[in-house]
């Protein structure tokens, strides 16, 4: 029996979580489907070892409502897996959330009506559901890239990749365990097994800039303080670069060497993001500013490391790329868990892993590394990934999957051309593809949506899609901003150049989460010109500026 409704929500994250609550205080007939047994997104399905924040927990919240802000108190500064995903649970029992999903339900297909302007939408379970519009809340960094290597079938032991890590854990005691990846979530895993396993096998291919994370517990002391900053952190949060408390308060140009160098370390102190996020802007567009803010860190890690071989290994080279064109990790004791004795790191940058084989890894040279478990901390099909593995068919007999194969475009990120009363959250082309405390950039698209969805429902229309030209203008916008930065130059997952195949395109938007809100507002409040909007079945009426 198929289920008939106005809004269909994909996924119980902080995106999907919010979405539906608001659609439903909206008055319309919303349901939401997960994939997982309960709520929490990225929090349900990452329960690897290590798994933690690296925003601040008290920006990482709901702001929409004060009350449910203060009533949740965080333990430290950067909680863990468990104790996040028990705040994801404290919001859905708090806004009564889950007698409206279907839970352990994967979405397979969706198929647009050009005749009705609704979406036939099937399920891996059976539930067909025939729903106005479609709101993908899948996530940005919710595609594992499973099946990276010949041969992983063939393996005696445990293969795990970190974002499908089992609820129940695994037996990591006295084990050889061998970690591929040294990301931001291959950094949280090997820092917190190696004083567990036997023996500890790091694959390293790509050395990682990292910075130290200062992580004090939170008592009621700290709980007020916090909580007294609600006005404050609402007002604040959407207005910044990358959604953070904390924004770009220096130019280099306007400091002496040695100013700079007390900039650089009082931040560095702080044991946060802050470095990468509140420093000096002109890192991301400057080579030289680049460069010289490269070397502080590289130092650093130096001169905690000692060692040259690892050095060689582990940190970056000058000409490699620079400090924050990648995903930049927080850490505690990263590197030190490299100088005991049961941790190896293995150089795989001109040595390759060739293949997994039933005793462990074989690199290209023949080396064979014996191990009882491997970790795939390999990353995912970013931003893109998550939409494109469920089969959507929008106008035409487009399939999503196949233009994002073509060429990775959006409009706002939050919507795409041919296909009507579709939209995205955390999509490509959006601050939330990556550059962003994810909850302030999550809470404003869902909030652009929902006004949306409203303001279709006040005009008597019941289908919106953005123009093709409207389209061309954002990517066109997107594209200039990306590319005056020295991310566009680098590889990473930030660029797609992690998935063999994948089009090169920066996958967040880079003008900054406060001139995008602003861009997405004027948008709104000027009749969301760049969209057409029409009656099922009646010619569309494209909405113009002015």
């Amino acid at each position: 029996m198929t289920q008939k409704i106005d809004a269909l929500v994909i996924g119980a994250g902080v995106a999907g979580l919010y979405q539906l609550y608001q659609l439903r205080q909206a008055g319309f007939d919303v349901h939401g489907v997960e994939a997982g047994s309960d709520v929490g997104g990225t929090w349900y399905w990452n329960r690897y070892p290590g798994a933690k924040f690296d925003s601040e927990s008290y920006i990482y919240q709901y702001l929409f409502d004060e009350d449910l802000y203060k009533d949740w108190t965080w333990s430290e500064r950067f909680p863990g897996q468990p104790e996040i995903e028990r705040w994801m649970h404290y919001v859905a029992e708090r806004l009564d959330l889950r007698k409206d999903f279907t839970f352990s339900s994967k979405v397979t297909s969706a198929d647009y009506d050009a005749a009705t302007g609704r979406w036939q939408v099937q399920t891996d379970t059976g539930e067909s559901y025939d729903t106005q519009f479609l709101i993908g809340c899948t996530g940005m960094l919710s595609a594992p890239l499973e099946n990276r290597f010949p041969g992983q079938d063939s393996f005696h032991g445990t293969i795990v990749h970190t974002g499908r890590y089992p609820k129940e854990g695994i037996d990591l005691e006295g084990k050889r365990v061998g970690v591929i990846g040294i990301g931001a979530t291959g950094i949280q895993v090997i820092q917190t097994i190696a004083p567990v396993v036997e023996h500890m096998t790091v694959f390293v291919r790509t050395p990682q800039y990292v910075l130290p994370m200062k992580n004090p517990k939170y008592g009621p002391q700290e709980a007020q303080w916090y909580k007294s900053r609600f006005d404050e952190l609402k007002g604040n949060l959407p207005a910044t670069f990358t959604g953070f408390e904390y924004d770009f308060e220096h130019k280099w140009a306007d400091l002496t060497p040695d100013q700079r160098r007390d900039v650089l370390e009082e931040i560095h102190a702080d044991g946060s993001l802050k470095l990468w996020l509140a420093s000096f802007a002109e890192m991301f567009f400057d080579e030289e500013v680049s460069a010289e803010i490269s070397q502080f860190v590289r130092e650093k890690m130096t001169a905690r490391l000692k060692d040259p071989a690892l050095i060689d290994i582990l940190v970056p080279k000058p000409g490699d790329y620079g400090f924050g064109t990648h995903r930049v990790p927080l850490e505690t004791d990263y590197l030190e868990v490299y100088l005991q004795d049961n941790v190896e790191a293995v150089n795989v940058r001109d040595n390759p892993i060739a293949e997994i084989v039933p005793e462990g890894i074989r690199l290209e040279d023949g080396t064979v590394h014996p191990l009882d478990v491997i970790i795939m901390a390999v990353g995912f099909d970013a931003g893109s990934g998550a939409l494109a593995r469920i089969d959507i068919t929008g106008r035409y007999g487009m399939r999503l999957r196949d233009e994002w194969s073509k060429d990775i475009r959006t409009t706002l990120g939050i919507q795409k051309y041919g296909f009507p009363n579709l939209f995205m959250t955390g999509a490509p082309l959006a601050p939330s593809a990556a550059l962003c405390n994810m909850t302030t950039c999550l809470q404003q698209q869902t909030e652009w949506i929902t006004d949306c969805i409203k303001a279709m429902r006040d005009r008597g229309v019941s289908v919106i899609e953005p123009t093709a030209e409207g389209e061309d203008d954002w990517v066109r916008h997107h594209d200039e901003t990306a590319n005056a930065t020295l991310i566009a130059r680098t590889n990473s997952w930030y660029t797609g150049s992690n998935v063999p195949g994948k089009p090169r395109r920066v996958l967040s938007y880079t003008g900054g989460v406060g001139t995008y809100r602003a861009k997405c507002q004027e948008i709104a409040d000027n009749g969301y010109p760049g969209f057409a909007m029409s009656r099922a079945g009646a010619e569309a009426e494209t909405t113009t500026a002015g």
